[in-house]
């Protein structure tokens, strides 16, 4: 467990734990404040995550920044990024569970640092992965778990509602309860 957050980001971003570092561009470390009360968790880095070392810059990034900005929150400053894994997985495929593992010591380790009050996973890899291994993201959605003192949420992959896109209306009431949680504990 590194102790500060320059010591992690180097770290990190020279890890060879698994076989993604053959393939990578670049170690997509997360970005944000790290000193923010809420943190988004998605599954791994896509093409243009790789290609620019910065999370959710794709088309999925610009729905999320839509999303975000409707219940103003805003990736540069009052929030943080993450991913369970930094390296991107080829051809955009799921993380194998032992990719995940290798990797999610980085992303405890940003969570020890950034003490989140509020973690919430995008689509269904970072659910299963934190909240509990057998979420259903499409029927659990929206609703509020406690996780060793840390309150837990999911909705679906920003990509995901690219693909289905009459998931947004519900994808985006998640946001408000997300919004609603942040008014409840006075967190900006």
């Amino acid at each position: 467990m590194f102790e500060t957050w320059e010591e992690l980001e180097n770290s990190c971003l020279n890890c060879k734990k698994c076989g993604l570092c053959e393939t990578r561009s670049h170690v997509v470390f997360g970005m944000g404040n790290p000193n923010a009360d809420v943190m988004f968790v998605g599954e791994g880095p896509g093409e243009q995550e790789d290609l620019q070392g910065r999370p959710f810059v794709g088309r999925s990034g610009q729905l999320l920044d839509k999303m975000l900005d409707a219940v103003d929150l805003d990736r540069n400053t009052n929030i943080y990024i993450g991913n369970i894994v930094k390296c991107r997985p080829p051809k955009n495929r799921d993380p194998l569970p032992e990719e995940q593992e290798k990797c999610i010591g980085w992303l405890r380790n940003q969570v020890s640092l950034i003490r989140p009050k509020i973690i919430v996973c995008l689509g269904r890899i970072a659910a299963t992965k934190l909240i509990r291994p057998d979420f259903h993201i499409m029927k659990e959605h929206g609703r509020f778990f406690e996780k060793s003192g840390v309150l837990m949420t999911a909705t679906p992959h920003p990509a995901a509602l690219l693909r289905n896109p009459g998931n947004k209306p519900s994808a985006f009431e998640d946001f408000l309860k997300l919004r609603d949680k942040m008014d409840e504990l006075k967190i900006r």
